[in-house]
């Protein structure tokens, strides 16, 4: 007997805990578990399911790879004709009996939090695996799953013909979450993979987008069993532990406690990931944060609009206000990298809201700034409201929004590209001073990525898969159409931005030529070998090493010499440290003489 766990996930980074939670959880030597990505040919992910020769078949079914599993149940169930099919996750709970009705060779659905009833299944088909009657009876005592009842004997004895049922069992009753087992005991299978962890199931809020709010359950792990686990990631000197709870801070003592936890047993390697509602987060939590070492936390913040009709619509609490005092003061401590999301299809958002919006968040200047789009999920309330809102989505996952009756298509197009844009030059970290300047030159910041994405549609370079340098040289080209007169100013921001995260061999072409001449180099390096005045990290180094580990710049717009040092380097965004070399002007300018 060989019950198959299997997850298509989207990058070969992520790691599904789901299927890992459901085969610690059962504890059964006969589950397997298999782990592929939606970049995988189909038929790769098809030929190697066969070749495992599953006695049942499980998959973890999200949005993103639906589409996947879809095909691969179809097709393995033309090659395993008898094989049990079962499938699991939030893709499929909310519509199951659809899900069997437009998937015949599927067996059923496991419904909500699955470890339970997992674990259940396994021990059914252990115990009557070549007694499908006997199962199926025994399959209507579990809860939280939806299935396709086989015709009886006493439903063909005397009938022309019998038909299967398809049996809706009630959602099963919520688990203690102190009850799942630890998942990473093997930290080898988890090499190269973000590592995901749970503290806490269920959300207090209601945004009807989310299907969080569908579970009003909220419960957590206990305290002391999450510290210790914390501790083993700790030991293990995992890069970063991302937790998947909706909203982490929502209990205060939970998050205060956790967040304590790991500060006090920072070793400096591991940074630890929460969605959080920033509203929420009270004085001494705020304390707290402020002392964490750079690099320990990162904040995932969803903002999503700052409409107050918007927020009202989708049933969200937000006080954008509160929220933007508090991310303005975590980032003037420096050490915490914040993510802010916005959702662009909401309720009473046109074009000009969101662009509102979008501004108003982008001058927060977080380290990330996610502009999403609506995704009518299954069984959320916002499902429900399409009508009212005028709301078309596409019909394949992920649901996307189209339009409303406040966006139209042509806008969600126009957002597309500021997305693309915002991605690519502002997430990327690599144009911050640029960026930052450019922004003061248009009326707002979103209509300088709306100018941006027009100049990229109409010099037909969208598509296109561009070199990191291509892109400085495109922005400075765009730099030149629309501000001529500064272009020269442009040019050396776009310098120091690129020579801020790369220790680059060859100057790049944008740069023009080289401005600090070899004497004045060589003087620096033979200086900084006998004093360190500038380089004190560096005294086990020669001035050849140094010279290979730093840059030195010439700015000749501020008249200045800037030292970018890859050795020392920011943990929230590896930008080089940055020191003015106040002697060199002077040399320069008696060589001049």
């Amino acid at each position: 007997m060989k019950i198959l766990l299997a997850a298509v996930n989207a990058k070969y980074i992520h790691s599904n805990l789901a299927i890992y939670s459901l085969k610690a959880y059962a504890d059964v030597e006969e589950v397997e578990l298999a782990e592929y990505t939606i970049n995988q040919q189909k038929d790769e992910i098809l030929r190697d399911l066969y070749l495992r020769k599953p006695d049942v078949l499980c998959f973890s079914c999200y949005i993103w790879n639906m589409e996947y599993v879809e095909t691969l149940v179809r097709e393995i169930a033309k090659l395993c004709p008898h094989l049990p099919i079962w499938l699991g996750g939030p893709e499929v709970s909310y519509d199951a009996a659809a899900v069997l009705e437009r998937l015949p060779a599927v067996k059923g659905v496991m419904k909500g939090e699955g470890e339970e009833t997992f674990a259940q299944l396994c021990r059914i088909y252990q115990k009557d695996w070549n007694d499908w009657e006997e199962a199926d009876c025994k399959l209507l005592k579990i809860d939280g799953i939806t299935f396709r009842r086989e015709p009886t004997q006493g439903d063909l004895d005397g009938a022309e013909e019998a038909t299967e049922k398809i049996i809706e069992n009630p959602w099963r009753p919520v688990m203690d979450l102190s009850c799942i087992p630890f998942v990473y005991k093997d930290m080898e299978k988890f090499r190269n993979k973000i590592i995901y962890y749970e503290s806490s199931r269920g959300c207090p809020f209601s945004c009807s987008y989310c299907l969080s709010s569908v579970d009003k359950r909220l419960r957590f792990r206990d305290l002391e069993l999450v510290k210790r686990e914390l501790q083993f990631f700790i030991d293990q000197e995992v890069p970063q532990v991302k937790f998947v709870d909706r909203t982490f801070n929502c209990r205060h003592e939970h998050a205060l406690a956790i967040w304590q936890y790991i500060k006090e047993h920072d070793r400096g390697i591991t940074n630890f990931h929460f969605e959080i509602a920033a509203d929420l987060l009270n004085e001494e939590e705020l304390e707290l944060l402020g002392n964490m070492r750079p690099g320990l936390v990162q904040l995932e913040i969803g903002i999503q609009s700052t409409n107050p009709d918007t927020i009202c619509a989708i049933r969200r609490t937000m006080d954008f206000e509160k929220v933007k005092g508090v991310v303005e003061r975590i980032k003037s401590g420096g050490n915490i990298h914040q993510h802010l999301d916005l959702i662009a299809g909401l309720p009473y958002e046109d074009i000009e809201s969101f662009s509102r919006s979008f501004d108003e968040v982008y001058r927060l200047r977080p380290e990330q700034l996610q502009l999403g789009f609506l995704k009518v999920l299954k069984g959320s309330y916002m499902e429900e409201k399409q009508s009212d809102y005028g709301l078309v989505h596409k019909s394949d996952p992920p649901y996307e929004v189209l339009y409303t009756k406040w966006l139209s298509y042509e806008d969600v197009i126009l957002l597309k590209g500021v997305e693309e844009m915002v991605e690519v030059y502002y997430n990327s970290g690599q144009f911050t001073d640029t960026l930052e300047a450019l922004a003061e030159e248009f009326p707002s910041a979103f209509a300088m990525y709306e100018d941006l994405w027009h100049f990229y549609e109409m010099n037909g370079l969208l598509g296109v898969q561009h070199k990191r340098s291509s892109r400085y040289e495109i922005l400075l080209s765009f730099i030149r159409k629309v501000l001529l007169e500064k272009v020269e100013i442009y040019r050396e921001r776009l310098t120091y931005d690129y020579y801020l995260r790369e220790n680059a061999k060859t100057r790049p072409s944008f740069a023009g030529e080289y401005p600090v001449e070899k004497e004045v180099l060589r003087a620096f390096y033979e200086s900084e070998e006998k004093e360190h005045r500038y380089l004190p990290a560096y005294t086990s180094y020669d001035r050849n090493q140094m010279r290979k580990m730093t840059h030195i710049e010439y700015f000749a717009e501020e008249d200045r010499y800037i030292l970018f040092d890859y050795l020392e380097r920011s943990p929230l965004d590896h930008r080089a440290r940055t020191c003015e070399v106040s002697g060199l002007f002077l040399a320069k300018k008696t060589q001049r003489v």
